[in-house]
């Protein structure tokens, strides 16, 4: 296909983006050309926006911005055939070499070669995007564009979420930005027996609440540790999903985990992170997941059969702002400022 599109462009190492007028891309044989139906703000192309340390070291620009999205399939490579033009397809975000030892194990997620949409190549945030064929994914129609546009990140919060037990347990889930927010639903519809929301914005604690959260604290001003020991008979909560990647919200859900319990961190802190392994792990017998992504594809499945089986309603409220692609800028501001849930533009 052949002219331009708008896009929204990291141009320059600095703060901010630009929106220009670029190429629409051209595919290769395994590559399929897909037109943006709706695109959402993920925490890292805020970072990517904001510039900050971690943009600093991994960001190459210029490079369009965004990587969770939904499309219609407009042209295809010479060798696709999973897909066809006109399928209303989302993608894998992580484009993986399939060689190395953890792709030929069964653990592609974490790829030694891993390259991001949006992060590593041309994201999302433009009319048109260029996928390979092996991360398209196809979705079901009946589902609302911007729901579709959201399960990369759902499929986080899905990862997180069952990476062990969670029928009849008590969970704590660290950080309700959007991620954290998606992980309230899926652990009411599958049967958590308590919930209990860490977040310090009161917009999100709110939104926290309408979810489902069976208690809402705000680390600020409570006393997480002794607030979750109370409600739990003083054992601690079964499950903590940190999403925050707060070094301090880490160490308390150390100390207010039960034994044997399970953490799981998805949050990313920006430096390391001093715990007490000997009694706070150790002699606790506790088991610590790192969460990357989406395990490739099993967890997208999960993300079409949860939508499927009634989630999509639950998950309606975590859509709380849209805007067209021109006027990304007030989606960002919202995302910097925790006043939002998750913020969906539209090209």
């Amino acid at each position: 296909m052949e002219g331009y599109m708008t896009a929204v462009v990291k141009q320059h190492p600095k703060e901010g983006a630009d929106i220009i007028k670029k190429e629409i891309p051209k595919i290769g044989p395994d590559e399929v050309l897909i037109k943006v139906k709706a695109t959402s703000i993920c925490g890292t192309d805020v970072h990517i926006y904001v510039w900050n340390e971690w943009a600093k070291s991994r960001i190459k620009p210029p490079k369009i911005m965004g990587h969770e999205f939904v499309g219609e399939v407009v042209e295809i490579g010479e060798n696709v055939t999973s897909v066809k033009v006109g399928d209303l397809v989302s993608a894998e975000t992580h484009i993986v070499c399939g060689k190395c030892k953890a792709c030929r194990t069964g653990n592609a997620h974490i790829c030694e070669n891993t390259l991001i949409l949006g992060v590593d190549t041309d994201g999302a945030f433009a009319e048109y995007i260029k996928v390979p064929e092996s991360n398209v994914w196809l979705n079901d129609k009946d589902i609302p564009l911007e729901l579709l546009s959201i399960q990369e990140p759902l499929g986080n919060a899905v990862h997180t979420v069952f990476s062990g037990e969670i029928v009849g347990k008590t969970v704590a889930v660290v950080g309700c930005g959007p991620i954290g927010m998606m992980a309230i639903p899926l652990l009411k519809t599958t049967g958590a027996s308590a919930i209990f929301a860490i977040e310090p914005v009161e917009y999100r604690m709110e939104l926290a609440h309408k979810l489902g959260a069976t208690r809402v604290i705000n680390p600020l001003k409570e006393d997480v540790v002794s607030i979750i020991k109370s409600e739990t008979e003083g054992y601690g909560v079964d499950v903590v999903l940190d999403v925050s990647g707060s070094p301090t919200a880490i160490r308390q859900g150390l100390k207010y985990i039960a034994k044997g319990g399970r953490m799981s961190i998805l949050g990313l802190p920006d430096n390391e992170v001093p715990i007490d392994i000997t009694n706070d792990v150790v002699f606790k017998g506790i088991t610590i997941n790192g969460i990357t992504g989406r395990r490739m594809y099993d967890t997208w499945y999960k993300v079409k059969g949860l939508l499927r089986s009634g989630l999509k309603e639950a998950l309606k409220p975590i859509i709380t702002h849209t805007f067209p692609l021109s006027e990304y800028e007030k989606g960002m501001e919202l995302m910097i400022k925790g006043q939002c849930g998750k913020v969906v533009l539209y090209p």
